[in-house]
C-alpha cells in the first residue's frame, strides 16, 4: 500500500484523460471505441496515471442502485425499508457492464504509444503497461460477473484501425486470456529493464515485486469463479499461485489499498474531486440484518465497527428519553445500567453487557413486511408508520417542538465507501438531543479504497486447501486471513477518518460514554477463539466457515458478496452457524442471478453482434424492469452448475 506520491501526476493524468475519454454518444460503439479525433499522444507513465485515475470497479451507480438488490438477493443484508416484495424487484440497473471500458480505453492508448517508440523505451516502460492491464482485467472480471460475455479483445480499437463493432468474448475464453496475461505480467515485472518511478505509481510506489504479487493473486479471483465449471483447472490455478516464485499478497503492506489525491480543487472540477473522494452525493440505503450484526457482536468481531455505523442511541439520547418519561427499546435497555430516583425516573449510570462500542450495533429486523406494519410491533425500526410516534417515540424540545427520532439499527458505514469534502455550510453532527448541536469535523477526507488484500487471498487459499482435503493447511490460511482482514479494515477506517475512530478530530465530547472503534489488543485472538469463528467442526462446517468469512470480509463490496453467495450457496437456510432467513414470499428460484442485458435499439450499430452474443449464451434480451423471471432462470456461464441460493455446497 502506498499514498499519492505526486498530486501533479494526477493533474497531468486529467489533462491526458480529458482527450482519451471524450467520445460521442450517438451509437453504443462509442462506449467501446475511441473517436480518432479524440486520441492524444502522451508519455506512457502519464497514461498509466490516467488508467489508475479512472479505475473504479464499484462507483456511485453500483452502490446507489445495485447494492440494495445484490445484498438482498445474496441473503446478506436488507434495504432500510425492511423485508418485503421489493426483494425481488429490479429497481434500476446501475449498468456497470461497461465500467471496464474506462481503463481498457487508456490501455489501448498505452499500447499504441509503445508501438511508436524504440526498443529501449518499450523495455523501460513495459511495467506501466502490464500494471494497466491488471487494472483492466480486474474490472473485466467484474463486468463478466453480472453480464456474461463482453467485448474485450476487439474493444476500444476503432481509433487504431480496429472494428467499430467488436465481437463479444465468452467468459471462458476471457478467463483463459486473463490468466495468460497475468502470467506475462509477472514476467514483465521481473525484468531488470523496467523502470516504475515511485512518484508515477500511486498504487505501489514503483515496487514491481508487489505488482507481481498483485498479478499472481488476481488469478485466484478467476480460479474461484471457475470452480462450478472446471474444478480441476481451478485447483491447478490455485496451486500455481501458491507455489509461484514471485509470491502472492500475504502482508498488510502488500494490500492493494490506496487513495488518488489529497487536495480538493475548486471551480468546475467535479471529475477530479470525484476521483479523490470516490463521490460526494447520494448513498445506498442498506442496513445490516439482525442475524448478521448479532453474529458479529456475539463473536466479538471488531469489523462490525468498521463496516457499520453506530446507532443513534448514545447515553445522552437514552437519558433524554428517561427525562421525558418515555420508554426506550427493550433490546437497548437490556444493556443500560440505571438507577431509579425518588421521583420514579431513571438515570443512566453506565453501559452494561459488552459495553461501548459493542452496545451501539443492532441489525434491522428481518420480519416480513415489518416496514408496513402499523401495530407498533416494529415501531422502533420504522417509527414513521406508528400512529402514536409523535407522543411515544419522538423527543421534543422544551417548547414541545422540534420532534426527533433516533435510528435503532446500524447501516453500512458510508465513510468507508466514500470520502467527503466540506464547505463552510456543511457540517456533520453526532446524534444529539432536539436542540443540541455538536459538530465533530469539517475537515476534507479523501477516500482510501481497498481492492485486493492479503485477507482475501488467504481465504481463497483456505477454500482450495479444504477442497483438496488438507484441513491443517486450510486452518493456517484461515486464521491468517481473519487476522489480516481485521487489521486491514482497522487501517482503512483510520485512513478514512471514520467517525469515532480515535484520530478523528471532535468525534468525542458530546457523549461522555462514547467509545472509540479502534482495534484493541487481544481482540483478534478473542474473535478467533469464539465457537462460530474457530476453525472447528466437521469438514463441511469448516468449509462453510471459510465461505461465511469470505462474505463477511466483502461486507462493503456488494458485487463480491453477491458472487460469493451465488457460487457457494451460503449463507445456507439450514445452517447451524449463520442461517439465511427464509421467506415463503421469496422463492429462491425467482431471485435473479444476473442483471439485464439492456435493450437493443435500431440505432445500435452493434445490434447484430449483441443479439448473437446473447443468443449464444441462452440469454433473453432484457432491460430494467422488464424481465419476468428470466434473470433467475437463465444463468451465465460461470454460474452454471453452482448451487441454488441458500443450498450450500
Amino acid at each position: 500500500m502506498t499514498n499519492m506520491k505526486s498530486y501533479k501526476l494526477l493533474l497531468a493524468a486529467i489533462a491526458l484523460g480529458t482527450g482519451l475519454t471524450t467520445t460521442g454518444c450517438r451509437d453504443d460503439f462509442s462506449e467501446m471505441n475511441t473517436d480518432p479525433s479524440a486520441v492524444v499522444q502522451g508519455e506512457v507513465p502519464y497514461l498509466f496515471a490516467e488508467a489508475v485515475n479512472v479505475f473504479d470497479p464499484q462507483p456511485y451507480l453500483e452502490y446507489y442502485y445495485n447494492a440494495p438488490m445484490k445484498y438482498q438477493w445474496a441473503g446478506f443484508g436488507l434495504s432500510t425499508g425492511g423485508a418485503s416484495e421489493s426483494i425481488l424487484t429490479l429497481t434500476i440497473d446501475g449498468d456497470q457492464n461497461r465500467q471496464y471500458i474506462n481503463v481498457l480505453r487508456v490501455l489501448r492508448a498505452m499500447e499504441h504509444e509503445m508501438e511508436l517508440q524504440d526498443d529501449e523505451y518499450r523495455a523501460a516502460n513495459a511495467g506501466y503497461v502490464a500494471a494497466a492491464k491488471l487494472l483492466s482485467i480486474y474490472e473485466g472480471i467484474f463486468a463478466t460477473d453480472m453480464y456474461g460475455s463482453i467485448p474485450y479483445t476487439e474493444a476500444c480499437m476503432g481509433a487504431y484501425g480496429g472494428t467499430l463493432t467488436p465481437e463479444y468474448d465468452t467468459v471462458e475464453s476471457l478467463y483463459d486470456l486473463w490468466i495468460n496475461e497475468l502470467t506475462e505480467a509477472i514476467t514483465t515485472f521481473s525484468s531488470p529493464d523496467i523502470v516504475m518511478q515511485a512518484n508515477q505509481d500511486v498504487v505501489y510506489g514503483g515496487d514491481t515485486e508487489k505488482w507481481a504479487k498483485f498479478a499472481n493473486s488476481l488469478k485466484l479471483r478467476i480460479a474461484v469463479r471457475l470452480l462450478a465449471q472446471n474444478e480441476a483447472k481451478a485447483k491447478q490455478i490455485a496451486a500455481d499461485v501458491a507455489s509461484a516464485s514471485c509470491g502472492y499478497i500475504d502482508a498488510l503492506e502488500e494490500d492493494v489499498r490506496f487513495h488518488k489525491g489529497d487536495v480538493r480543487l475548486t471551480g468546475d472540477q467535479g471529475y477530479v474531486n470525484d476521483r479523490i473522494y470516490h463521490w460526494s452525493n447520494g448513498f445506498t440505503g442498506c442496513a445490516g440484518t439482525k442475524t448478521m450484526i448479532d453474529f458479529m457482536v456475539n463473536n466479538r468481531d471488531p469489523r462490525v465497527r468498521f463496516f457499520y455505523t453506530k446507532n443513534y442511541w448514545n447515553s445522552k439520547v437514552v437519558q433524554g428519553y428517561y427525562d421525558a418519561g418515555l420508554e426506550i427499546p427493550d433490546f437497548i435497555e437490556a444493556n443500560v445500567n440505571y438507577t431509579i430516583g425518588a421521583d420514579g425516573k431513571k438515570d443512566f449510570v453506565s453501559w452494561g453487557g459488552p459495553g461501548e462500542p459493542w452496545v451501539r450495533y443492532y441489525g434491522i429486523t428481518e420480519d416480513w413486511n415489518a416496514g408496513n406494519d402499523a401495530s407498533g410491533a416494529y415501531k422502533w425500526y420504522f417509527p414513521e408508520n406508528y400512529p402514536n410516534a409523535d407522543k411515544e417515540l419522538y423527543l421534543h424540545n422544551e417548547k414541545g417542538q422540534n420532534p426527533k427520532s433516533y435510528q435503532v439499527f446500524s447501516t453500512l458505514n458510508r465513510m468507508m465507501i466514500i470520502g467527503r469534502y466540506y464547505t463552510s455550510a456543511q457540517e456533520v453532527e453526532a446524534a444529539t438531543l432536539p436542540d443540541d448541536v455538536y459538530t465533530y469535523t469539517t475537515i476534507d477526507r479523501p477516500w482510501y479504497g481497498m481492492y485486493l488484500s492479503a485477507a482475501e487471498v488467504n481465504l481463497y487459499l483456505a477454500e482450495f486447501a479444504m477442497l483438496n482435503g488438507n484441513e491443517a493447511q486450510a486452518e493456517t490460511y484461515y486464521n491468517r486471513a481473519l487476522s489480516f482482514s481485521v487489521q486491514s479494515y482497522n487501517e482503512l477506517a483510520r485512513d478514512n477518518q471514520v467517525t469515532y475512530y480515535s484520530n478523528v478530530e471532535g468525534s468525542f465530547g458530546y457523549d461522555p460514554f462514547e467509545g472509540e472503534i479502534d482495534l484493541k489488543d487481544g481482540e483478534i485472538n478473542t474473535m478467533l477463539a469464539s465457537p462460530q469463528y474457530a476453525f472447528t467442526g466437521t469438514p463441511e462446517e469448516k468449509l462453510e466457515k471459510i465461505y461465511l468469512q469470505e462474505l463477511i470480509h466483502f461486507t462493503l463490496y456488494p458485487n463480491e458478496v453477491y458472487v460469493t453467495a451465488r457460487r457457494s450457496g451460503y449463507p445456507s437456510f439450514d445452517s447451524n452457524i449463520l442461517p439465511r432467513t427464509s421467506y415463503a414470499q421469496v422463492p429462491v428460484g425467482e431471485i435473479p442471478r444476473r442483471f439485464p442485458t439492456g435493450g437493443i435499439t435500431d440505432e445500435d450499430i452493434s445490434a447484430d453482434v449483441r443479439e448473437a452474443a446473447y443468443q449464444e449464451q441462452g440469454l433473453t434480451v432484457t432491460s430494467s424492469g422488464l424481465y419476468d423471471k428470466v434473470l433467475a432462470t437463465e444463468r451465465l456461464w460461470a454460474d452454471l452448475n453452482a448451487p441454488a441460493w441458500g443450498a450450500g455446497r
